[in-house]
């Protein structure tokens, strides 16, 4: 005769490690996650806007580099110690390092004629589409 399994429809689902997870830290100790950088990118007849969000960043230290159809921009984050004397650091959650992001658009892009601004966290970057070269009809004879 077969022994009868008493059946727990909550186990091995994963909804145990659900609620297990809201109560993990956000980041472990000495552990550094990449930050990716959040972009929103649009195009009209003569430019392509990015917006990217790259908070907490001076503009010094944000580099976009374009290469034919391929831009990449890249940000890095650096720690602040400010703790005082007789002080200590409970929890650190805040990201510090090097962060990246390339993406390639449809059409090369003109890069004397592109712009960037840095304001409030967010990069906007204005890349100038190059003029598409018509190709030259050649008569045969």
């Amino acid at each position: 005769m077969a022994s009868l399994i008493p059946y727990d429809p909550l186990v091995d689902t994963g909804f145990d490690d659900l609620f297990r997870g809201f109560f993990r830290p956000v980041r472990f100790e000495g552990r550094d996650t990449a930050v990716s950088i959040k972009m929103d990118v649009s195009e009209d007849d003569k430019v392509y806007t990015v917006h990217a969000e790259i908070p907490g960043v001076n503009k010094d230290d944000i580099h976009v580099t374009i290469e034919g159809n391929q831009v990449t921009v890249g940000a890095e984050v650096k720690r602040e110690k400010d703790v005082k004397d007789g002080e200590r650091v409970l929890r650190s959650e805040r990201y510090y390092g090097s962060a990246y992001r390339s993406f390639t658009l449809p059409t090369e892009v003109d890069e004397s004629s592109s712009k960037a601004k840095y304001d409030k966290g967010v990069l906007e970057l204005k890349l100038a589409k190059k003029p598409t070269l018509t190709g030259k009809r050649l008569s045969v004879q």
